[in-house]
Order: structure tokens, then sequence, then C-alpha cells
């Protein structure tokens, strides 16, 4: 019946929209008036029943000029909120004139809490008052809101004096806080252009949930862990993961609790989340949303988390957080920074067109180093954080910190169209702080892209998901951590490689006699002793060694960058130029760093049979990590059997034969 009740009042709500603001706002507006219309009629209806207490005690303080009254009143109000002003919402209805319902509407906003007005400020609700009462609905839109149709209230209510006959349940704050997701989605749904940005789809989060608290779901105890979203968008994956953890600990009889943790830059979607959690009762986690840039704005610096689950943005562009940040060359924070065991710095910025790294990193540092469970992370990214950048790239380098510090578990490959406002294909990345044995130095990818179940409809660009029994297959397979046509383990040092620089000696050849400008010497005193430098080396040194012909030409250097250009070809069968390499020849190769006898064995295998003279620059020599699932999954299409092909040509050919005959008797 829970169920059938929360589908009644969604309805009913978005049956409000329908109703009062078709007329004046386009459907994708709709949300701006209805979400924080729902948030403050359920907060209204909460505190019905401690108004007069609230109100009371208020007249006590102001009359005591007590001037931070905020706690007192919600303790009163026995809530982490409160509204203090003279009305209540159904107080307002019998406001007949325009400008009178105005006021006292405003006056009752003006009586929420801080809490509340913060919500209200990031919804930007007061925006809409002006045009609902130009257009003569904002009464409309209370009426409905308070109407005996619906029960926002925790309180059951009922037909008749005596409370014997239910007319509709009391609705929990969990209830409540179903109800509001559900709103949020069905918007998402109508108004798909941004629903992406701000929402994961449920079944991709519940995937998520499942990888972090599952292989650890035995290891739970009696405590209180925390989970922290970086990206937070409405909350979703924070609530979803909430409730995956304390079934889990009641699955094994364990009694845990959960302190959620979030940062979101949008201020509607901050406002959603912060509105949930006080819609859910969780006053406490509502103060636990932080508003603003976690990448140049982190509100949770000190704090670490036992989990972590994130949809960046990814493809967006972070140069605003650079340049908070004082420009991305003068970027010190240690979050994106890192020591290697030589002590060098290795910088793990990427480019400034793709952010999305940099969360995983944000997530990174906030792991926990002391606890027996440590951290775990789940997060989605697009193709380029497991393989954009060449080595020494800010990509590259994080790559490199990742897997170097064995924090990597599995990479799973998730199918095309599974988002809203993309078709591309994404990765869930998971790691830990604290592998199991039969993990350590080593990373699961699996191949679930063809994992997928259509949906009847399109959302956007999402035309398919995952079901529950998908779901756990793909559980499975990351459990097992077993070899199969779906699933691939490797050593750390499989995705890592050198890139070197080979060189090739510059061979040149002198040519004595070819003509030099006299435009390129002050005096003709200076060109004549030149000339005669140049006549005499030719006489002493051989002309296919360049080095020993500059030395017999005991010229000075400068003299010598003139003339070398002038006098010299490169030629194959002249000597090296020592210590000077010929550009032109210059190659970079990529050696896998789990290639036997490395880049020594590598030269001698693959470069020095065909080019002996040449020889490494290890001054240029760089570490680079990227992960490729084509080379691992891909599948070629098999080869078609001969006999076919032939048999196809012969039809072919016959079938044309006949074609040319019929041409041919309708010319005779």
């Amino acid at each position: 019946m829970d169920n059938v009740l929360h589908h009644q009042i969604v309805n009913f709500i978005w049956g409000i929209a329908d109703d009062c603001l078709r007329d004046v706002y386009v459907r994708g507006k709709y949300r701006d008036v209805i979400l924080p219309m729902t948030v403050i009629r359920r907060l209204d209806a909460m505190l019905e029943g401690s108004k007069e207490r609230v109100l009371a005690l208020k007249k006590r303080l102001d009359d005591a000029a007590i001037v931070n009254q905020w706690d007192a009143l919600c303790h009163e109000a026995g809530e982490a909120f409160c509204n203090a002003s003279p009305f209540l919402l159904r107080d307002l209805t019998s406001r007949a004139k325009k400008q009178t319902l105005r006021a006292d509407f405003e006056a009752y906003l003006d009586g929420f809490s801080p809490n509340v007005q913060e919500i209200l400020e990031k919804f930007k609700f007061r925006d809409q008052i002006k045009t609902m009462v130009e257009a003569d609905i904002l009464g409309a839109v209370i009426e409905k809101f308070i109407s005996p149709d619906i029960n926002l209230s925790p309180s059951p209510v009922y037909r008749d004096e005596e409370q014997k006959i239910l007319r509709h349940a009391g609705l929990d704050n969990h209830g409540m806080g179903t109800i509001f997701e559900e709103l949020v989605r069905k918007f998402n749904e109508e108004n798909n252009t941004q629903a992406g940005e701000h929402w994961t789809p449920r079944d991709v989060v519940e995937l998520m949930a499942d990888l972090i608290f599952c292989p650890i779901s035995e290891r739970i105890k009696d405590a209180t862990y925390s989970c922290y979203d970086g990206a937070c968008g409405t909350g979703g994956m924070l609530t979803v993961a909430q409730d995956r953890l304390l079934a889990l600990a009641a699955e094994h009889g364990r009694k845990v609790s959960i302190h959620l943790f979030g940062q979101e830059v949008n201020p509607e979607t901050y406002a959603i989340a912060k509105a949930d959690m006080l819609l859910k009762g969780d006053g406490a986690q509502a103060e636990h949303i932080a508003f603003g840039s976690t990448l140049s704005a982190d509100r949770h610096p000190a704090r670490q988390f036992d989990f972590m689950l994130s949809n960046p943005p990814y493809g967006k562009s972070w140069v605003t957080d650079a340049s908070h940040m004082g420009g991305k060359k003068e970027i010190l924070d240690t979050r994106f920074h890192a020591h290697l065991a030589n002590g060098e710095n290795l910088a793990m910025l990427p480019r400034t067109s793709d952010g999305q790294l940099l969360f995983l990193l944000n997530n990174v540092a906030k792991m926990k180093e002391t606890t027996p469970l440590g951290s775990r992370i789940a997060e989605v990214h697009n193709g380029s954080s497991i393989f954009t950048g060449d080595a020494g790239s800010g990509e590259s380098n994080a790559r490199r910190y990742l897997i170097e510090n064995d924090l990597v578990e599995a990479i799973i490959a998730v199918p095309e169209n599974m988002f809203y406002n993309t078709g591309i294909g994404t990765f869930i990345w998971i790691l830990s702080n604290r592998k199991e044995e039969r993990r350590k130095g080593k990373i699961q990818l699996i191949d679930a892209t063809a994992m997928k179940s259509p949906l009847r409809r399109n959302m956007g660009k999402k035309n398919c998901a995952f079901t529950p029994e998908i779901r756990q297959e793909i559980l499975r397979l990351f459990l097992e951590m077993k070899e199969s046509d779906s699933s691939r383990i490797f050593p750390n040092e499989e995705f890592g490689y050198w890139s070197i620089t080979v060189e090739r000696p510059l061979r040149l050849r002198v040519h004595p006699a070819r003509e030099i400008p006299a435009a390129i010497f002050r005096r003709e005193e200076e060109r004549t002793a030149i000339l005669e430098s140049v006549t005499r080396a030719a006489k002493e040194a051989p002309l296919d060694d360049w080095t020993k012909f500059a030395q017999a030409t005991q010229l000075k250097a400068a003299a010598l960058k003139k003339l070398r250009p002038l006098l010299t070809e490169k030629d194959e069968a002249a000597q090296p130029v020592i210590g000077e390499p010929d550009t032109a020849l210059r190659d970079s190769e990529i050696v896998p760093l789990c290639y036997a006898g490395g880049i020594a064995a590598f030269m001698q295998d693959e470069v020095l049979p065909y080019a002996p003279d040449a020889w490494v620059d290890e001054a240029k020599t760089t570490i680079g990590y990227e992960i490729s699932f084509a080379k691992y999954f891909y599948k070629p299409a098999p080869m078609r059997d001969l006999k076919t092909i032939l048999a196809e040509l012969s039809a072919l050919e016959k079938s044309a034969n006949g074609m040319l005959a019929e041409i041919m008797e309708g010319i005779e």
C-alpha cells in the first residue's frame, strides 16, 4: 500500500503543475515552483503541531531581547528547522487580495530558519512569487498543496472527530523522501537536456553501491560509517548508498549508522539535495551538504571517508577552477600533486578541457589510512580517464599514481546509452586502499558493454538499463575475480610503459670548395682568414668527419656555427658528429614495463638490428600508464569460409553472363 500511496501523492503534485502553471510557465520550468513548494508544504505540515509553542517562546525571547533565537526555536519545534512567522500555510488561503497574499506569503517565507532560507535562496523561489501573483495563481497553488485530498504531514488525517475513520495515513520521513526523489526524477525526465548533468540513473547507482559494499559486507561492524560524494547533484547516490549499507548490515545482524557528506556546485541541485535530507528528517545530514566547487573550494578538506561514490562531470572545462586556484601552473594543491620515491614531483593536473580525474584524485586524498576497512571508491568516468594523455601528462601521471599505489581494484566498461545526456561508453572505477590478498598488485577489467536491457521508451539518450539480474551478474564477475570472456585480470605493470627517445648520430660530409658568401662576415680580413683556415683543414682532416675537420680549422664556435650549413650536407657514409643527434632521424618508442629485460633488451631486440648506431636519450625517458579495453576484449569478425565465397562469386558470374546475353539479344 505504501507504493500505491506514494504514487497517488506524486501524481497529485504532478497534476498541480498542469492545473495551475500550464498557461504561465513552459513545461521545463514547472520544477521551479513545484519542487520548492513541495518542500515548503512538508516542512509546514511538520511544524503545525508545535506552532503555538514556537510563537510563545519567540515572544518570550523577544521580550528578553535575546538575539540568537534559532537554536531554541528549533528545539521547541522538535526539528532541525522551524518557522517563526505568525502564519501557517493554511492561514494564507483566506487572503483575497493579491498584494495582501503576496506580503503575507513573503513574511511566511521569511519566518523560516536559516537552513531553509538557504534552500529557498538556491531554488531562487522568491523570483517566482511576482510571476505567480501577476498571473493570479499563487493562491491556487497554495490551496492545492494544503488540499484535503493529500496528506504531506507525518500525522494521519481522520474523517471523523473521534479519529476512528482514517482518511489519509501519515507520511513518514522515508516516504516523503521517496516522493520527493520521484518528483525530481519525473522533472528530470521531462527536461532531458539537463537531467544527466545532475542525476545518475538509479540502476547505475545501485550497481555502484553493490560494488562498494558487497565485497566487505561480512566485515561490517556495529559502528558509524561515512559516505561522501564530491559531485553529489541531487544527492541520489548518497541516499542509495545509505539504504544499501543499512540493508546489508541488517542482513548480517549489525546495527550501523551512516553520515552522509557531499558538495554540489549547481545552486538548484544543491537545494534539492539539502531539502531531501531535511524531508527525510536528517537535519544534521543536511548540514553536511556543502555548496561550491569541490575542485577550487573544497568544503570538506580535513575529513576522510569510509565510502565514496561519484559521477563527476566529464568533458567539462575546469578553467574557472584553475583560475580560482591561481592558474594551472601555480596550483600546488596536495590533492593533485604527489612525490615519487626519488622525491620527484608528480603533477597530476589534466588538460583544462576535462577535469573529471581531479574528482577521483580528490576522493583518493580523503581515503582513511588507519581503519581496518580503509576506504572504498566507486566513480563513473568516460574513456578519457583510462587512455587520454601521453606519458608525463597530467592524465597519465594520475593513472600512474593510482596504479603504482595499488589502489585500483577493477574497471568496468558500461554499455553505451546508459546515461540521459550522453550516448558514449562509460567506465566504473573501483578503488580500495585495503585490497584483498588475491587482488594485490592486480587490476580486473570487466567488459559489461553487452549486458543491458532495452527500455520501452528512451529517456533522453538513455535507451537501456541494468536489470537486477544484470547487476547481479556483474557483481558475480567482480566478486569471483576469475578469467572469462567478460573478465580479465592483469598485473599492474601490464598497463605501464616507458616512452623512450631513440637518437641516431648526425653524419656530415664536408665540401670545402663551396662558396662562402661575403655577407656573413663583418670585415674582408675576417673572411680571408676563415677561408685560409678551411683550406688548411681540408688538407689535414678527413672530409667525412666534421668533428675532426672543425678541430683542424682552429676556428671559434661562433664562426663554425655560421660555416657548417654552408660547407656540409648529410651523408650516411660519413662519421658521426660527436655528441650530436640527427633530429630528422629521431624517433620515439613505447616499451611495456613488463618487457623482459626492460629498455636495454628492447633496444637489443627491436632497434639495434636495424640501426646499430642508435642510442636512448635517458634524460627524456618518461613513464606512462593507459588502459585499453579494445586491446583485451576486441573480437575480430570471423573469416568467411572460402567455399562460401567461391560459391557466391560463381553465382554472380552466372548472373552477369545471363544479363549480358539478354543485352546482346536486345541489340540484335
